[in-house]
């Protein structure tokens, strides 16, 4: 993903984005992409509605996280 734009985080590198609900919690959003293609393909998705933010956690990691007003299924 070096250099390109990533369309469920942005700027920042999927491999530096952990999922923080749903059956995936915990895993990067690039892991995601290589074990759940349609997962994947919905957190696009879902990221063009405005369903997720992205926050800074304690420990420094990036951590995505569902809107509570977001209609995503987990």
């Amino acid at each position: 993903m070096a250099g390109n734009i990533s369309p469920v985080t942005g700027i920042i590198s999927e491999e530096s984005v952990i999922l923080e609900f749903g059956e995936h919690e915990g895993r990067t959003i690039e892991d995601i992409a290589g074990i759940d293609p349609d997962f994947y393909q919905r957190l696009v998705d879902e990221n063009q509605k405005g369903s997720f933010s992205i926050r800074r956690h304690r420990d420094k990691t990036f951590r995505l996280y569902l809107n509570p007003m977001s209609k995503m299924d987990h």
